[in-house]
């Protein structure tokens, strides 16, 4: 038979995919693998929220098709959350629609509104689903920078004036997975008046709203005044509330792709399991204590992190916001590209982080590192990365490193 399918072979081999499988064969093998390559918290959710999933869960007539777009409940909820944190308005009836977390969200949008061979924006390097739901729809991808500066609205100028057809759909995500890089309110209201001069949707991925440090937070775009004219945000309650197997998430704002993404949902899915979609209410109206402490751990593993991999021989730039830190490799090390110096890392080292050029090939240089171990076993990872950059002639600190 066939099987040379259409949109599988529009899909690349998915590159983290192999240090992913070194680390699993490792573990099998019985090693200590200390894990800063997938971004899955290691938290656990706060207790109220696992008592209502509980307490929604033994009730007889909870376990029967929920509704696609969100129990009412949940969308009030997320547009009270708005309403706290940034000050936007949101009708929770035709503005916000609840998916199976962000990532299913932007795939499904993807579906609906992406014709074949039409042109949409966006980063590189980026999480992989802001390209790939788009190329899985049939669409053509044109890349600009991930950094929100000058040059990156010189590379909208250029897409929109020498791109034939001209760009649809522009995607972006800040503070950004992999980069790390966060966006102010004066970036979205530039992005904000540059789509509506040449008819460009925006997706804003805002997963990471609530991870940011220095006491610096992070805007949403719908605080830019006609923001809902033209752009849809997408949230999350993985990170914030250390929920990521829930797969919970939001879409919020412009009533058009809302309805969009609703009639298309209506088709593939019957919405969350209504314990869970109960127990997601319960976080965003409950006590909030348990982000500022998230945000605050995070914090402090970001610290450590830069601090003992430096004091081993290795400089990281510290993250402003999100869980993830974006690291040139050292530079006597720069000639085996992301991929042989992850996999180098994983097998000399006994640390697994994420190849840059999994995110694209403007990755290339570069290693993700999640903050999702203890700050011992960050402080343990650093001495193993001495040794691994010691045993390749790298050289490296002579006192206490990353003690």
């Amino acid at each position: 038979m066939q099987d040379d399918f259409y949109r599988i072979k529009r899909l690349p081999p998915y590159v983290i995919a192999e240090v992913n499988a070194m680390r699993a064969a490792a573990r099998a093998r019985g090693d200590d693998i200390i894990d800063l390559g997938m971004g899955n918290p290691d938290l656990p959710p706060p207790p109220h929220v696992i008592a209502k999933l509980a307490e929604v869960a033994a009730k007889p007539d909870a376990h029967g098709y929920s509704a696609s777009k969100g129990i009412a409940g949940l969308r009030r909820a997320q547009s009270a959350y708005y309403d706290r944190r940034f000050g936007v308005d949101v009708d929770p009836e035709t503005e916000v629609v609840v998916t199976l977390g962000s990532k299913e969200g932007l795939a499904n949008l993807a579906q609906a509104i992406t014709a074949p061979g039409d042109v949409v924006l966006a980063p590189n390097p980026s999480y992989p689903i802001h390209t790939f739901g788009f190329i899985i729809a049939g669409a053509t991808i044109r890349s600009v920078p991930t950094t929100p500066d000058e040059k990156y609205f010189e590379a909208l100028e250029r897409a929109v004036r020498f791109t034939v057809p001209r760009p649809s759909v522009l995607v972006m995500g800040y503070p950004s997975n992999p980069t790390a890089e966060v966006a102010d309110l004066a970036f979205y209201e530039r992005i904000v008046a540059f789509a509506k001069k040449h008819n460009i949707w925006v997706l804003s991925d805002l997963a990471y709203s609530e991870i940011y440090f220095d006491g610096v937070p992070t805007p949403s775009i719908l605080q830019v005044p006609g923001a809902k004219d033209v752009a849809i945000e997408f949230t999350s309650m993985s990170k914030t509330y250390s929920m990521a197997g829930w797969r919970i998430g939001f879409a919020v704002g412009n009533k058009t792709l809302i309805s969009a993404l609703t009639r298309v949902k209506s088709y593939l899915d019957y919405g969350a399991f209504t314990p869970i979609q109960a127990a997601a209410v319960a976080a965003l109206n409950g006590p909030q204590d348990i982000v500022q402490q998230n945000r605050e751990l995070y914090g402090r593993r970001r610290d450590v992190m830069v601090e003992a991999f430096g004091r081993a021989g290795w400089d990281i730039p510290p993250p402003r916001a999100s869980m993830f830190a974006w690291a040139p490799l050292p530079p006597a090390l720069a000639h085996l590209g992301s991929l042989e110096f992850s996999k180098q890392l994983l097998t000399e080292a006994g640390v697994a982080v994420a190849p840059g050029v999994g995110y694209g090939e403007d990755g290339e240089g570069f290693v993700r590192i999640a903050l999702v171990e203890n700050e011992q076993r960050l402080r343990q990872a650093a001495r193993n990365i001495r040794k691994y950059l010691q045993s390749m002639g790298v050289n490296t600190p002579s006192a206490n490193a990353g003690s």
